[in-house]
């Protein structure tokens, strides 16, 4: 098999007398995203009797690819080894049916420890520190030191890292990118001449002054005026900058992701005043959130698609209160009314890590990425929720259905989309995994390639993306978060021409370096 962040393939033998912690995940999966942290503290805590192995069992085509994983594991700054199990082998001997799921070996080969889900490191913590002494006074724990050949290591600095979602405002000539992996917001003119840089460019939820101010992996983003907000995604915040005064706030969100306990607020009125849907409300900085990934301000509020919990959340522009919008919490593609009366309640809309958003100024467009969906979620509070594309009236297998097709709603397959832009009748969509950018006609459906091979690459013609994830628009040209190129891409809607976006003025941030050999230990 493949290996990815070592310089060769490991054998359970070759780690003989260490904790192996083996993580099976896909890097599609939120859940995924979620344990990644946790996983991160234990290799920091137990470095010298502790392994972690992501064991990369796929869901999408697009995932199999060795290439593709290894990006992940950059984006997400994985730093254990990682076995590409496209065939799924691994998964099938250890009986694994869900992402993700972690079995934890002992320093003599025995499976001691199985957690399905997500859990905490301190879960984990409590076995490991009463195992720890058994093992070690029996004299088989090896505490020396193993060091990884990352590929972190071998990476050239780049202006954006990852950039993840995008935001043009043409009255005001401003372009805004969320730079996710260097955790900054870069500005920008729409000619790519650089006006700003907010944040450090270190991990951190500090406010403050644009060079002060921290973020985390920040992602979407809306403009209300002189006012940008941004999900500051792996913070589980929202944050405010007030672009006038150069200043960034944090609005909603406690630093940490939310629990499943959490993703309903305390009912704020009663479910049958006039038969709305129930409000489940909290106020916006007492409340814990998980994983926004994208903005869209309408009227007197703020929509965010809420990955984490598979929902749309609504907050008032005055801060005044945040809940739930749409989505009973389960994911799925399931259409339906907004919300239920009771959590999860079936019968209800379901969302599948909701992560773009659009509109037409009367209905919401979301690109729903697990279930490779576009879905129509209303403003209208007593109207339901539709797909305008995708799975949601297939009797199973709704969230495994994909594809690249064009054609007809009924006919048209999306693979994992993470961006939308309305533009006079027609939703753009950044079809990810198929690493295209397609035109859906917003009344019927209907889907059409325009920019892409399908290929990754960075040429300009014929286009070619690599795994691109948000969109907007300006002056007749869409602006292109092409993510694992770490680069802008433009493309004009009426010549249907691919260019690369320059950006003057802005210094690549420094990468990660090789550490000095540690004594005693084994590079791998």
């Amino acid at each position: 098999m493949e290996w990815l962040n070592t310089k060769g393939p490991l054998e359970l033998k070759d780690l003989k007398g260490k904790f192996v912690l083996l993580d099976f995940w896909t890097y599609c999966c939120i859940n995924c995203m979620h344990i990644l942290p946790e996983l991160k503290k234990l290799e920091q805590e137990y470095g010298n009797q502790l392994v972690v192995i992501g064991v990369h069992s796929a869901k999408f085509d697009n995932e199999k690819d060795a290439a593709n994983i290894g990006e992940a594991i950059l984006r997400y700054e994985i730093e254990h080894p990682v076995v590409n199990d496209d065939q799924l082998k691994i998964w099938t001997t250890y009986f694994v049916s869900s992402w993700p799921t972690m079995y934890l070996i002992d320093p003599e080969g025995n499976v001691v420890y199985l957690r399905r889900g997500e859990f905490q490191a301190e879960e984990i913590q409590q076995v490991l520190n009463a195992a720890i002494p058994y093992y070690r006074q029996n004299g088989t724990l090896n505490e020396k030191p193993i060091e990884f050949d990352l590929l972190a290591y071998s990476q050239e600095p780049t202006q954006l890292r990852f950039p993840g979602k995008i935001l043009a405002d043409e009255a005001s000539n401003r372009l805004f990118i969320a730079d996710s992996n260097h955790n900054r917001i870069v500005i920008t003119n729409l000619e790519g001449e650089l006006q700003d840089v907010i944040g450090t460019g270190e991990i951190g939820s500090a406010d403050g002054d644009y060079a002060s101010a921290q973020f985390d992996h920040p992602q979407g983003m809306a403009l209300v005026q002189d006012t940008l907000y941004v999900a500051d995604t792996e913070n589980h915040l929202l944050r405010k900058i007030d672009l006038k005064n150069k200043k960034v706030a944090t609005i909603a969100g406690l630093g940490r992701q939310g629990t499943s306990n959490e993703t309903w607020p305390g009912m704020g009125a009663n479910p049958t005043v006039d038969n709305l849907p129930p409000r489940y409300i909290g106020t916006p900085k007492t409340t814990a959130i998980n994983s926004p990934w994208a903005l869209w301000p309408h009227e007197d509020s703020l929509y965010i698609a809420m990955a984490g919990p598979h929902q749309i959340w609504k907050m008032k522009l005055d801060e005044s209160e945040i809940g739930p919008y749409a989505g009973n919490g389960q994911e799925d593609i399931v259409d339906g009314p907004l919300l239920p009366s009771i959590p999860y309640q079936q019968g209800f809309s379901s969302f599948a890590q909701p992560s773009g958003l659009t509109s037409d100024g009367k209905t919401l467009f979301v690109a729903d990425s697990e279930g490779s969906s576009i879905r129509e979620v209303p403003f209208n509070p007593r109207a339901s929720v539709k797909t305008l594309v995708g799975t949601s009236k297939l009797s199973s297998a709704r969230l495994f259905t994909f594809g690249d097709v064009d054609g007809t709603a009924r006919r048209a397959k999306l693979q994992h989309p993470l961006g939308v832009c309305y533009v006079d009748g027609v939703i753009y969509t950044a079809d990810t995994y198929n690493n295209k950018i397609k035109a859906i006609d917003a009344k019927t459906g209907a889907v059409k390639t325009i920019a892409g091979t399908g290929k990754p690459g960075t040429a300009d013609d014929p286009a070619q993306f690599d795994e691109p994830a948000g969109l907007t628009h300006a002056g007749g040209k869409l602006y292109i978060a092409d993510t694992n190129n770490h680069l802008i891409r433009v493309l004009d809607l009426e010549t249907k021409q691919v260019s690369t976006l320059e950006i003057k003025g802005l210094k690549p941030l420094p990468v990660k370096n090789r550490p000095q050999a540690v004594a005693g230990g084994n590079a791998q």
